[in-house]
């Protein structure tokens, strides 16, 4: 069933209420590949990314910190 306008409205506000937005820019070709790495996976390309991000800044907080301890 095709959604309406108003519904379409609705989800628009909804994600510009409650999320940000970035814009990425990688080579070409790059994109098919994240896209085919995050359904073997089972995700989205949205949620790959974001976890990618998540799990990169995790590690390199203990990474920054060990650094900093030798300083």
């Amino acid at each position: 069933m095709p959604v309406s306008k108003a519904q379409q409205a609705a989800v628009n506000r909804y994600v510009k209420e409650k999320y940000d937005r970035v814009l990425l820019t990688m080579p070409k070709g790059q994109k098919d590949e994240i896209k085919v790495h995050a359904a073997a996976r089972g995700e989205s390309v949205n949620g790959f990314i974001t976890r990618a991000i998540s799990e990169t800044m995790e590690r390199e907080k203990g990474t920054q910190a060990t650094q900093e301890g030798a300083e």
